[in-house]
C-alpha cells in the first residue's frame, strides 16, 4: 500500500475536527478536539512510511466511531426532545 500524502492526512485531519464540532455535549466536543490535535502533534514527525500508514488506519477507524457516537447522540436528543 502506498503511503498516505501530505494531502490526505490533513484531509483526515480535517474530517476529524470536523466531526468532532458535531457533538452535542461541551465535554465530548472539547475532549475529542482535544485528543486529535495532540496525537496529530505527536505523530507529525514521524517518517516510517509502515508507521504512518498504520496511523492512518487507526485515524480512519476512529472518525467513523465519532461519526456513529455523533449519530447516536444527535437521535437520542432528538427523541428526548420529540417526546416532552
Amino acid at each position: 500500500m502506498a503511503a498516505s500524502s501530505r494531502a490526505q492526512v490533513l484531509r483526515l485531519y480535517r474530517a476529524l475536527l470536523r466531526e468532532s464540532q458535531r457533538f452535542g455535549s461541551y465535554n465530548y466536543r472539547t475532549y475529542a478536539i482535544r485528543r486529535i490535535r495532540d496525537a496529530f502533534r505527536e505523530n507529525k514527525n514521524i517518517k516510517d512510511s509502515e508507521k504512518i500508514e498504520e496511523l492512518v488506519n487507526k485515524a480512519k477507524a476512529n472518525l467513523e466511531v465519532i461519526h456513529r457516537q455523533v449519530c447516536l447522540f444527535l437521535s437520542f436528543y432528538l427523541s428526548c426532545t420529540l417526546l416532552s
